[in-house]
């Protein structure tokens, strides 16, 4: 079987085997947020108000113009798979030691069946599973549902991306009964909020469980 060479995403530097995603350099230079450990971070404090979270945490930040940014954009737009269980190994390292390990479940925020046909995958799928691979917690994408496909958020402000996101999501008929389980709701990016708070309302209204917020970025 032959192996095409691949080059590190951020320096595009070679890579020593097929599977890797970054140079051992560029990973250590990643903008980390640190905000596992703090029960208080910005993350959190978006929520406020908004719907009950247990915790929440972004493993980096997704800053304008960064050579980072690159990573979302391969895994979103351009197909690279892989990142995207490089980046939940990344998620679930830092989460494996925190109050984050306590979750019983992980579920990652779906796509509406129109864009997942369109893209092929779900990318927060992927992330998940690499997730579950470093924390040994199950990934549960029979769970919620997204009703409607809706345009695009991106430009969008706090409000408009509420009001877009608003009653999408549902639980799926077969759904399991997850009550009072603490589940480990996962995302790609957070920037207002707005899709992970509707998917919250929907899970604690309907199982009364305990969310935690985990996201591969902030921006």
């Amino acid at each position: 079987m032959l192996f095409f060479p691949v080059n590190c995403l951020i320096c595009g530097k070679r890579l020593p085997a097929p599977g890797e995603v970054l140079c051992l350099r560029c990973e250590q230079l990643i903008p980390l947020t640190a905000y596992t450990h703090k029960q208080k971070n910005p993350v959190a404090m978006s929520f406020w108000g908004r719907v009950p979270v247990e915790l929440c945490t972004a493993l980096f930040r997704f800053e304008k113009g960064s050579a980072y940014q690159s990573l979302l954009h391969q895994l979103k737009y351009k197909g690279n798979r892989k990142t995207g269980r490089y980046l939940g190994r990344l998620l679930g390292f830092e989460l494996k030691h925190s109050s984050f390990s306590a979750c019983d479940l992980i579920v990652p925020v779906p796509l509406h069946k129109k864009r997942l046909l369109q893209r092929g995958y779900n990318q927060c799928e992927l992330i998940a599973r690499g997730v579950s691979e470093m924390m040994g917690i199950p990934v549960e994408t029979g769970l919620l549902i997204r009703k409607e496909h809706r345009e695009s958020q991106t430009g969008m402000g706090r409000y408009d991306r509420y009001q877009n996101v608003s009653g999408s999501f549902r639980i799926a008929s077969k759904a399991p009964d997850i009550s009072r389980k603490k589940v480990l709701l996962l995302d790609d990016v957070v920037t207002t909020g707005a899709t992970l708070e509707a998917c919250c309302q929907t899970l604690i209204r309907s199982y009364s469980c305990l969310v935690y917020i985990a996201t591969v970025c902030c921006a």
